[in-house]
């Protein structure tokens, strides 16, 4: 090993003394980020207006966001984090120590804010391109010794040359590299919904926009009568009760049914009396939509005795989240956005988000798609769940030479020594699957994509981008630390045996090469100078 090697420091000025080691996670993280890709996207979403204060640069923004993300803490705590680490403000691009907070933590919600959907995908797709001439070169090598392995010759640089300059007809490259996708939910911040629980919420929520209004009347007039104690008393009379039963539950919800449309008839005489709607703030009035909304759909499956409707709303402050039935064992529905997302080469690509139930199966053919625009080629195997093995899915697959795994449709074969290769095929196939799997695991119980915090749709989408792209991250650092593992390794290797050289003893047989011990007989080998100038360069 080289002692000689002097440790490098990043330059940071710090008043008490001393430099930042080059070897911190945050330096070596502030290294794979695409600052420039941010900037860029960052500037875009700004308006030059002219007026105010001046814009905080995009490093401090994304950077405050992936610092949140990646050790998981609120709003105010990353804040006070990066005033107190110099490493943090590092990562942001400041050069020296700050001597007070970098900004306000109200500013994390503005900074969610600003970068859309198509954002974060230039970004994530910047972040996973600087790996991709590395992927490809594997790529091609191994099309290369597909060809001739089928008897093809493989051109030379100056034949590939010449063919180019005649102009060869386009071929489709050969598919190549394995593609994982797998669909999850991302549950938001929520309680768990049932249909009392929100029709008390959205009364309770009338019964104060009805208040509010009432100040605003032009002329002194009584309150209107709501029943508010008695409403309550109703709502907390079913839910003091273990386990109530359907009649009990049906007649509840029948109740705020009717204390929501009087409420409602209340606000609607106040502005004709001449109230002004104007004098609610901007999230009351929207409550006051929604709870049109809920109102109707509620009052609709209660008339109708049905306990399912289109669109529906299970929370009056997000009333973007839908019910989103999975099947799975500790949660059968869950209750926030749907994700679509691919795996390749490790790296995960956000394909589709939707806060709709949808079918993932319509997924597979966009995703193979992006799958291609990125490497310049199809995979040469998809893997995925059963629910994207549609017949046209496995022929669309079929006709670009894309494996599909799992076993094909129709009654399952009987196990027998002919299709014993497809079977095992199958299996290592499932195998393949798992790492997708791993990553909703990594994104969930590593991160903060087990619940959703972010109270705004927009803020909600950032949050899961982020997510993905600090998981690609400590992906990326992942591997350089194991190449840089395999290098030590190697050069370990290499000094063992430059120390230990093999020595052949007088009976040549292959048990007998083995390093001599002190004092044994060697044969007479010519003498080999080696000379070493400076420090070895492994």
């Amino acid at each position: 090993m080289n002692r000689c090697q002097q440790t490098e420091f990043v330059e940071f000025y710090l008043p008490f003394g001393g430099k930042l080691s080059a070897e911190n996670r945050w330096v070596k993280l502030a290294a794979l980020v695409p600052w420039d890709m941010v900037e860029e996207r960052y500037a875009g979403a700004m308006t030059d207006s002219g007026m105010g204060a001046p814009p905080l640069p995009g490093r401090v923004a994304f950077g405050a966001l992936i610092i949140k993300e990646r050790l998981g803490i609120t709003d105010e705590e990353t804040v006070e984090q990066i005033f107190e680490n110099p490493y943090l403000q590092s990562f942001l691009g400041y050069r020296e120590l700050l001597r007070q907070l970098p900004f306000d933590p109200s500013m994390m919600v503005h900074f969610r804010s600003r970068l859309a959907q198509d954002d974060f995908d230039a970004i994530n797709a910047r972040l996973i391109a600087t790996v991709a001439p590395t992927q490809k070169g594997a790529d091609r090598g191994k099309a290369e010794l597909s060809e001739a392995a089928d008897g093809s010759p493989v051109p030379d640089g100056n034949q590939a040359t010449e063919q180019s300059v005649a102009g060869p007809a386009p071929k489709e490259p050969i598919p190549s590299g394995k593609l994982l996708m797998d669909a999850t939910v991302t549950p938001a911040d929520i309680t768990y919904p049932t249909d009392l629980k929100l029709l008390n919420e959205t009364r309770e929520k009338l019964e104060h926009v009805i208040d509010e209004v009432h100040r605003s009347m032009p002329a002194p007039v009584p309150k209107p009568r709501t029943y508010r104690e008695k409403a309550r008393r109703d709502t907390v009379a079913i839910a003091k009760q273990k386990r109530p039963g359907t009649r009990k539950i049906r007649k509840a919800i029948g109740q705020q049914l009717r204390y929501i449309r009087r409420d409602i008839g209340h606000i609607e005489k106040q502005v004709q009396a001449g109230a002004r709607l104007a004098s609610l703030k901007a999230y009351d009035y929207r409550c006051l939509l929604v709870a049109h909304e809920i109102y109707r759909q509620q009052e609709e499956m209660w008339r109708e005795k049905k306990h399912r409707i289109e669109h529906r709303i299970v929370s009056l402050s997000q009333p973007w989240v839908r019910p989103i039935v999975r099947g799975k064992a500790s949660a059968k529905v869950e209750f926030g956005a749907k994700i679509s997302v691919s795996v390749s080469g490790g790296y995960a690509s956000l394909h589709r988000l939707s806060w709709e139930a949808y079918n993932e199966g319509g997924d597979l053919v966009g995703q193979v798609e992006s799958y291609r625009e990125r490497h310049g080629h199809y995979p040469e195997s998809v893997h995925a769940d059963k629910i994207y093995r549609t017949r046209a899915n496995r022929q669309w697959c079929q006709q670009r030479g894309i494996r599909l795994s799992g076993p094909p449709l129709g009654r399952p074969r009987r196990a027998t020594e002919e299709n014993a290769a497809a079977r095992a095929q199958a299996r290592q196939d499932e195998r393949d699957r798992i790492p997708v799997e791993g990553k909703f695991g990594n994104a969930k119980r590593g991160g903060t994509l087990a619940r959703v915090m972010a109270r705004l749709m927009r803020t909600s989408v950032s949050v899961i981008n982020i997510g993905l792209i600090v998981l690609n991250l400590n992906t990326r650092l992942r591997k350089e630390f194991l190449a840089l593992l395999k290098r030590l390794v190697r050069a370990s290797r290499l000094l063992l045996a430059v120390a230990n050289p093999p020595c052949w003893h007088s009976e040549l047989t292959p048990s007998s090469y083995a390093p001599c011990p002190r004092n044994s007989l060697r044969m007479t080998l010519p003498s080999i100078s080696l000379t070493f100038s400076g420090s070895p360069s492994y």
